[in-house]
């Protein structure tokens, strides 16, 4: 399958997101000859154990993210980061937790907006919002492309591609920049050719660190 890169916007200290960038960002898209090919939505929710830290024990994890992904809807992933473990199943699963009711869910996030063609990549621009509210909690951009798998062989197109985008929206004069951590998919078990279970890695890992950039903007307040 194609091999992606999942980003976030890092505000500028002292701002935050807003839905003017959001705007701006899905014009620059466009402006680069962009062509606007529909809409897309992934979910993510954080889920925690409901027993106490005692009663757990080692062998189950304390808490883990679940991710529904807009290519694979009929599957559901689950990514344990304490563990590295990032594992493939049925939607089903969902309702067979909620049943058993050993997790639950402590935050759920909708990523969702358009989508546009560029020959060879596609870009998906979106919000990060809570579900059943339009609270802007961040921004992500998925940079696809779509003739190599290889995460290794794609890594020179895929940073050029990135740096014509950046330059494009430097012009913008934006107050922050889109930012790519690579997890370690060795980690994880994964191997160079791309799957969806690198996205769903990279989702838990960008959703991580959005936090963590926001709770170190309201410390600074």
């Amino acid at each position: 399958m194609p091999i992606k890169w999942i980003l976030h916007w890092q505000p500028n200290p002292g701002t935050t997101v807003n839905s003017q960038i959001l705007s701006e960002v899905s014009q620059c898209a466009e402006s680069i000859n962009g062509v606007k090919d529909g809409r897309w939505k992934s979910t993510l929710s954080f889920y925690k154990a409901m027993g106490r830290e005692q009663t757990i024990g080692n062998e189950f994890p304390r808490d883990f993210v679940g991710i529904s992904l807009a290519e694979q809807p009929s599957k559901y992933f689950l990514v344990i980061r304490g563990q590295r473990l990032v594992v493939e199943a049925e939607t089903s699963i969902q309702a067979i937790m909620e049943k058993l009711q050993s997790y639950k869910t402590r935050v759920a996030l909708n990523f969702e907006g358009n989508q546009y063609q560029l020959g060879d990549f596609q870009l998906r621009v979106g919000k990060v919002v809570p579900m059943h509210s339009e609270s802007l909690r961040g921004i992500v951009m998925e940079m696809e492309y779509l003739p190599i798998s290889s995460w290794e062989k794609s890594h020179q197109m895929m940073g050029d591609f990135f740096d014509l985008w950046q330059e494009a929206l430097s012009k913008r004069s934006l107050s922050g920049h889109f930012v790519h951590n690579e997890p370690n998919f060795r980690e994880y078990g994964l191997t160079d050719q791309y799957s969806f279970q690198h996205t769903a890695v990279q989702y838990a890992s960008i959703t991580a660190q959005m936090i963590a950039t926001s709770q170190g903007a309201n410390q600074q307040r």
